[in-house]
């Protein structure tokens, strides 16, 4: 576990792909209980830790998750979330099609089927849809992919790996949304790259950088 910043409000800690933010039907151990063991250890804290989750990422993706260490932060960061104010949120996505332009706003429409976990994206309003919205640009090349930097301004479920994939850039190693093959450690090349927001006690901004995965396309992508 990697921990990127921490203090007596917050916990911020650069996820791996395979873990889970919280707990679901698979039983695994998520990220939210490791780091209440972690705190109970280390500030040696009697009976039960407590710890909220602010935001998700999906089990195959990597990068900054932020969690409140207290009820009142975590209302403050519930709010801030939800109204997408003083909150920005940087990814990046490595796909294999250079994308139709170098920067964009895509919008779409978003349906969700449940049974198979996926999300579909329309040019226009469909009946139980939601509006999705970001902004992209390509920011690096290699001989076979490319790197995209985008910045969320809805928070729809799978909202980035659908809307690339409808622009016809679906991200390597996802084979929900088009990828041709998986990447080896069953990660998708998705990582939530920074994460600005303000603090919810002391009201400062705060800007988190996580470092990319130890894979060999990332590093080298990293240092273009």
């Amino acid at each position: 576990m990697s921990i990127l910043y921490e203090d007596n409000h917050i916990i911020v800690v650069n996820k791996r792909s395979g873990e889970i933010v919280q707990g679901d039907k698979t039983g695994d151990v998520p990220l939210s209980d490791i780091l209440k063991f972690y705190l109970k250890e280390k500030y040696n804290k009697p009976g039960n830790v407590y710890l909220g989750v602010v935001h998700r990422l999906d089990r195959p993706v990597t990068g900054v998750v932020l969690f409140a260490k207290t009820s009142k932060a975590l209302s403050r960061l519930n709010k801030l979330f939800a109204e997408h104010e003083k909150v920005k949120k940087t990814y990046w996505a490595i796909v294999a099609n250079r994308p139709p332009q170098e920067n964009d706003t895509l919008t779409h429409w978003l349906t969700r089927n449940e049974k198979s976990n996926t999300a579909r994206a329309y040019d226009r309003e469909v009946p139980n849809s939601k509006k999705a919205v970001l902004d992209y640009r390509l920011i690096a090349t290699s001989d076979r992919y490319f790197l995209l930097e985008i910045e969320l301004h809805t928070g729809r479920h799978h909202q980035i790996r659908c809307q690339l994939a409808k622009m016809g850039c679906s991200i390597k190693g996802d084979l929900k949304y088009g990828a041709p093959r998986s990447n080896p450690d069953g990660s998708i090349s998705l990582h939530a790259r920074k994460l600005e927001f303000e603090h919810p006690v002391t009201h400062q901004m705060l800007s988190i950088t996580a470092p990319v995965p130890k894979d060999a396309l990332w590093r080298a992508f990293s240092k273009k």
